[in-house]
């Protein structure tokens, strides 16, 4: 059975000031919780410093931590079933990590920040692989029923619609922030000025590529399809009440003024029961996948000694 022995309150033993946990005896250091923890923050968008609340704190390193005793109980079953991962496959995504920088000296860089040379972050990467391999290899769901694919995309038919969708093209001056009323004003009275010129025949597309601030300029301003949700509100409003071919009056946003020209407006629609049912049936997979990861995680640590030596 499982021992999930919380040191919290109670003295750590000698020898175990640098130890954050023992998995079957096996050591987590201090120093990997830590640098696992920075990692682990980017993960959930958070930073050490933007966390005010100290029982925040607490559970996010409980969590990292949760995570590194799982990858540890995944790497100790890998052993036992005797799963190797081929030295290509280290190299493929010792390689994928590796291209992710700029030059091998700044790849370097980083892994010496981290804690690791090249060759303890192939082992690292090692023994992902097999953890990785373990995990699936424990955790594969049964298919779903056609019953229950069926009853569920009945139940949820309604709801199974393809999004309203937008494509449209802007023109965008920006203003700066903080900026006077002066500058508001020639800004506004460039973008109608813009708009007049649309008007007598300009085309939205070129004269986006010479006038708008922003990045997809030289792509004449589009934007590709969007549904809503996606821009402000303001622009969005805009967007989603023009016709094809349609431009719009100037609109305010954050980002200053803008010009949109929709190119084509897609009303929502039900989905086909063919494309319906397929959606329900991966649904189904994707939530049977996590529950058996879980399950499987589950019980490795309930057949592990697990140790947690550091006070969180």
């Amino acid at each position: 059975m499982a021992a999930a022995l919380l040191a919290t309150g109670a003295p750590l033993q000698a020898g175990e000031v640098g130890v954050a946990a023992r998995v079957n005896g096996s050591a987590i250091s201090n120093f990997r919780l830590e640098r696992h923890f920075a990692d682990y923050l980017i993960t959930q968008r958070r930073s050490v410093g933007a966390i005010r609340s100290p029982s925040t704190y607490k559970r996010l390193k409980r969590e990292a931590l949760q995570q590194l005793i799982d990858k540890e109980l995944l790497w100790q079953e890998a052993q036992r079933r005797h799963i190797v991962v081929e030295d290509a496959q280290v190299e493929q995504a010792l390689e994928a990590k590796r291209s992710a920088f700029a030059s091998a000296e700044a790849f370097s860089r980083a892994l010496s920040e981290s804690g690791f040379d090249e060759s303890s972050y192939a082992t690292y990467l090692r023994h992902e692989l097999a953890a990785s391999q373990v995990l699936l290899a424990m955790s594969q769901p049964a298919a779903p029923a056609d019953e229950e694919v069926r009853r569920l995309f009945e139940e949820n038919r309604a709801r199974l619609v393809h999004a309203e969708l937008v494509r449209a093209r802007h023109l965008l001056l920006s203003v700066p922030p903080g900026a006077d009323a002066e500058k508001e004003a020639e800004v506004e009275t460039r973008i109608r000025e813009l708009l007049q010129e649309i008007r007598a025949g300009a085309d939205f597309a070129e004269l986006a590529q010479r006038h708008s601030d922003d990045s997809n300029a030289q792509q004449g301003g589009d934007l590709g399809y969007f549904p809503r949700g996606r821009m402000v509100p303001a622009f969005e409003t805009a967007a989603f009440a023009l016709d094809p071919g349609e431009v719009s009056e100037p609109v305010r946003t954050p980002y200053g003024w803008h010009l949109i020209k929709v190119e084509t407006h897609r009303p929502s629609e039900p989905i086909d029961e063919v494309q319906g049912l397929a959606i329900v049936r991966q649904m189904l997979l994707t939530q049977g996948q996590a529950q058996a990861r879980e399950a499987a995680l589950l019980r490795l640590r309930e057949a592990s000694k697990i140790e947690v030596l550091t006070a969180l």
